[in-house]
């Protein structure tokens, strides 16, 4: 399946996934559904829900996280999710449509899917919540399968190596498949899980977060304003919306010795 990426600024549409179709609003008051760990919020049209560190939804006390971070409200007609943070953005995703879009600060997007699932990062967590939509406004199709059997971003391809290292800085979220919160490792842990030197675990990291900026994903390139704490938690929200690694992946870090192919 070939990913859809969708960019939307503040206020922008959705590009319809070739996948899907529209259906018709229900009669009935749609409402959204939250769900974070054992947590669930029912949200009704009249509401406005925030999540955040001091919100409708608490995630935890975590400081780096905002007090209030995402909103969901219901506007003409339809539901969006909006963030109302700053300096902090998040990934929505649909595995089953191939939706993968970055909310930056002050962007909105409606949710126009039946379920979708939420992922960002605050200092050392990552976070991952799933809303589920009453009122959807397209019906989900099943993409066609890919003949090779591989997905593809773009024309790059990736080497055993690369993905390793992305399997290793992804392994707390991929081993605990659930909602909730977990910790992104660093260069050092990482490196450590799959018995690699540092500096080789930087490059393969250096090199796969390139290739992604060269292909115009967000929170890729480096430099003075981002940290690489930041970076790394952006390369595993990227690599687990858009099914670069899953569970079965984790298979991989039980042997580690591949060749140092780029």
């Amino acid at each position: 399946m070939t990913t859809v990426v969708e960019r939307l600024a503040s206020g922008g549409g959705l590009a319809q996934p070739e996948v899907a179709r529209p259906v018709a609003p229900h009669p009935h008051d749609g409402r959204m559904i939250v769900e974070y760990e054992e947590r669930v919020h029912t949200v009704t049209r009249d509401q406005t829900f925030d999540i955040g560190r001091d919100a409708d939804l608490c995630l935890d006390m975590n400081p780096y996280l905002h007090r209030r971070f995402l909103r969901l409200v219901h506007e003409h007609d339809i539901w969006w999710i909006i963030n109302v943070g700053h300096g902090t953005g998040a990934t929505v995703y649909d595995r089953q449509t191939g939706l993968q879009a970055w909310l930056g600060p002050a962007a909105r997007l409606p949710l126009v899917f039946s379920q979708v699932d939420v992922v960002f990062t605050a200092g050392p967590c990552s976070y991952r919540l799933s809303l589920v939509n009453e009122e959807p406004r397209w019906q989900e199709g099943v993409p066609d399968a890919d003949p090779e059997g591989d997905t593809t971003v773009g024309q790059v391809g990736w080497t055993e190596s690369q993905k390793l290292a992305v399997v290793a800085l992804a392994e707390p979220m991929l081993a605990r498949d659930a909602l909730g919160m977990v910790h992104i490792p660093s260069n050092v842990e990482a490196a450590a899980r799959i018995g690699w030197p540092v500096k080789r675990f930087a490059k393969k990291i250096d090199n796969v977060c390139a290739k992604l900026d060269r292909l115009g994903v967000d929170g890729m390139r480096g430099g003075v304003t981002q940290h690489a704490t930041g970076r790394r938690s952006r390369l595993v929200e990227w690599a687990i919306s858009t099914g670069f690694v899953t569970a079965a992946d984790l298979d991989l870090l039980d042997d580690p010795d591949v060749a140092d192919d780029d």
